[in-house]
């Protein structure tokens, strides 16, 4: 009998709410809307819509995303821009031309946990950097640099989510912005910054890029239409200096393919022009405030023993257990309660630390089930 498979990456479980997941309410994906979009773009291109794509990307998507992107952080411009199909695609395109076999790539501690597996599929050995609680420490960055390539090994570049972290929520400070780009210009190494969440902003606006912040100078940085669009429509973007652009365009099977993802690149330009993009993130942000604010304070009542910091963005709650208590520890007993949630070694390369965090995402369930997966989780710490 050939085997059955799911149409979907996530497969509930019979009687579980799972915090785990960071994905978006099904919900909040806009299916009309996209629908609209796609028909949109056909009816525009025609069979150019359908044909081999420009290797960065088609036109009108390069056009109006360098545009919004200049509205929404800093000045962008096409030339430094290339249309990827996600922001983990883009991680393994700009890793391509950065990382050889053998070299160190910098993470911070702790940081987006499947970006491990994309970096060391480029043969990179992961170090986590020395971090505090506003980010990764410049000055020991910058030194720990030294001391890898003092000891044979080259250091290419230091990958970090720095707005609206996964899985912290956090955001870096403007100070510790500029000096953590000082220190890696004096060390040079590249910075890599995962952009992701930066729309996702419910407290006023995002702080300003390190690509912005730096002036493009020694950052790549990532982006992705998953959050704020859909993860099914695999779209997102690099930005980077005109050469890095052309050595990505120029990799062999981009070359071959004609671009990424090209029919919905043209979608996604038909998406933004007509005003779609803009009243859909704005709808987006809503609910998620709501979500973020229904977990929240459901784990106040039902959790108290948990210290949570509540982020002005994305979609993650970052949770210490009281002292003694372990996540992994917590897991079954959390499970057999109904609740789910991934425990926080997982964000360290090295698995050593955040054995006391768990990461709680409320993206994917509505308020009401939030609340109740907060009493679920109470209720198993209460048994432990």
């Amino acid at each position: 009998m050939s085997p059955v498979y799911p149409v979907t990456q996530y497969v509930p479980r019979p009687g579980v709410l799972d915090l785990g997941w960071g994905h978006p309410r099904p919900d909040l994906l806009p299916v009309e809307a996209w629908l609209d979009a796609t028909r949109a773009a056909l009816a525009e291109h025609g069979w150019q819509a359908l044909t081999y794509g420009a290797s960065p990307g088609p036109g009108p998507l390069l056009e109006w995303l360098a545009g919004h992107l200049t509205t929404v952080d800093g000045p962008c411009r096409e030339d430094e821009l290339f249309v990827t199909g996600g922001a983990s695609q883009a991680l393994a395109l700009a890793g391509a031309v950065l990382i050889r076999p053998g070299d160190v790539v910098l993470v911070d501690a702790p940081t987006y946990h499947l970006a491990f597996a994309v970096l060391r599929d480029l043969g990179a050995t992961l170090v986590s950097v020395p971090a505090d609680a506003e980010g990764p420490d410049p000055e020991a960055t910058a030194a720990l640099a030294g001391r890898l390539r003092r000891a044979g090994r080259r250091v290419s570049a230091l990958y970090l989510v720095p707005t609206f972290g996964n899985p912290t929520g956090r955001s870096l400070p403007a100070r510790r912005r500029d000096d953590l780009l000082a220190a890696a210009r004096r060390a040079a190494v590249t910075v890599i910054e995962d952009d992701t969440y930066r729309e996702l902003a419910y407290d006023g606006a995002a702080p300003a890029s390190l690509w912005s912040r730096g002036g493009g100078e020694g950052v790549v940085r990532l982006g992705s239409f998953a959050k704020t669009v859909a993860p099914g429509v695999r779209l997102g973007w690099l930005t980077a200096d005109r050469a890095t652009v052309a050595a990505v365009a120029a990799r062999g099977w981009v070359n071959s393919g004609g671009g990424v993802n090209h029919t919905n690149a043209l979608a996604m330009a038909a998406f933004g022009r007509s005003g779609a993009y803009a009243r859909h993130t704005g709808h987006l942000r809503g609910e998620y405030r709501r979500q973020r604010n229904a977990l929240a304070g459901a784990l106040r009542a039902a959790a108290p023993a948990l210290d949570v910091a509540v982020p002005h963005g994305g979609w993650f709650l970052w949770a210490g257990l009281p002292a003694g208590l372990t996540a992994d520890a917590l897991l079954p007993v959390a499970e057999r309660h109904g609740v789910s949630f991934v425990p926080g070694p997982q964000f360290h390369c090295d698995g050593a630390g955040g054995a006391g965090h768990v990461r709680l995402s409320y993206s994917m369930l509505p308020p009401v089930e939030l609340a109740e997966a907060a009493r679920r989780l109470g209720a198993a710490l209460n048994r432990v």
